[in-house]
């Protein structure tokens, strides 16, 4: 496969170790080089928590600023904070439901409108895709899904050597049984937004 570097940046309590594993793992499995890790986090206090997945035989352990061929954002304002580790022409995949971190709930900042926040990631990234992750994942009953909704759209848009299907098995094989279906109709809503919202 043509060598990948996903980064992944969202505040704890979201899924998006849980979305990391999840990709390095099905990679593994489909017999792809994989380095993954975490950059920092406080996923136990709503911090902000990095992470990144690399595929396809890269050596470094880690993405540097201006390396990552895709964003993964599970929280618009981190996505934006995020947005120099992006590399030119590199792609934004970015829920654009606001979950305020720390410092905007203590009050040391302020949370930019959602507006800035696309035109700013579109600067970086034309081809950027905002997806109303926790609507949809109301949509199952379970709003912690909204990170399997981020994973079903990046799986589905092409980018991967494999496509829904496989992630579809995975969280078969690798969710607890309680939490198979509703994951698997997140993934599904996922997909389906961004095929309904393409061209």
């Amino acid at each position: 496969m043509k060598p990948l570097r996903v980064f992944f940046t969202g505040v704890g309590g979201q899924g998006t170790l849980t979305a990391t594993k999840l990709l390095a793992e099905t990679a593994l499995e489909q017999n792809i080089q994989v380095n993954a890790g975490e950059i920092h986090g406080m996923a136990q206090r709503g911090g902000v928590v990095h992470s990144f997945v690399l595929l396809g035989g890269y050596l470094s352990p880690k993405i540097s600023q201006g390396e990552a061929d895709v964003i993964l954002g599970f929280e618009p304002m981190e996505t934006i904070r995020a947005l120099s580790f992006l590399k030119k022409g590199g792609l934004v995949l970015s829920s654009e439901d606001p979950v305020p971190p720390i410092s905007v709930t203590t009050g040391k900042q302020t949370y930019p409108s959602l507006d800035y926040i696309k035109s700013e990631t579109l600067k970086c990234s034309p081809e950027a895709r905002f997806i109303p992750c926790i609507s949809l994942a109301k949509q199952t009953g379970v709003v912690q899904t909204a990170n399997t909704v981020l994973m079903g759209a990046f799986f589905s848009m092409g980018l991967l050597p494999f496509g829904l299907e496989v992630l579809l098995d995975s969280i078969k094989k690798r969710l607890k049984p309680g939490l198979v279906d509703v994951n698997l109709k997140a993934a599904r809503l996922g997909a389906d937004f961004i095929k309904e919202h393409s061209g």
